[in-house]
């Protein structure tokens, strides 16, 4: 099943929202394939989250971890094991394929850690807004504050 939007109305109301459209299109267009590894995403604070994604089987030396701007990729590659070769299995049902995994950043996200650990990895992240577009109170002062001429009175003519 298909389902199509039509974003044609944000445009003639709204300014800047193309980088909010194209997001949205991005999550909409994605496979089935982009299900592997598995992970959960977790709001752990206000503005803090965490990416846990399961890695089982790969060492923190096979994982990449790029933070770019509005974008964190998550990259997986084992090394060919020389005594893979050796081994017989039975049934492999732990998936040690290559993946690449993306994940959008909304504005001012960033990057704060990552922790590998019981074949799960971590990725601490927080959004951090500048100061300066920061919403600030404006103090209210009591008081004129303008400064009031006074009005000279206009020179009178003398009679001649």
């Amino acid at each position: 099943m298909s389902t199509a939007f039509d974003f044609a109305p944000l445009y003639s109301s709204m300014i800047g929202v193309d980088r909010m459209v194209d997001l949205v299109e991005t999550a909409l267009r994605t496979e089935a394939s982009a299900s592997y590894p598995p992970y959960d995403i977790e709001k752990t604070g206000e503005a803090a989250y965490r990416i846990s994604l399961a890695v089982a089987g790969f060492a923190p030396k096979d994982l990449e971890v790029v933070a770019e701007p509005n974008l964190l990729v998550i990259k997986g590659r084992r090394a060919a094991n020389e005594g893979q070769g050796a081994r017989t299995f039975l049934h492999q049902g732990l998936a040690q394929r290559a993946f690449e995994r993306r994940f959008e950043l909304a504005d001012y996200v960033v990057v704060k850690d990552a922790v590998h650990a019981h074949g799960v990895l971590s990725i601490d992240l927080a959004r951090e807004v500048p100061e300066a577009l920061k919403p600030k109170q404006i103090p209210i002062g009591v008081g004129a504050r303008q400064q009031v001429l006074a009005l000279k009175p206009a020179k009178t003519r003398k009679a001649a």
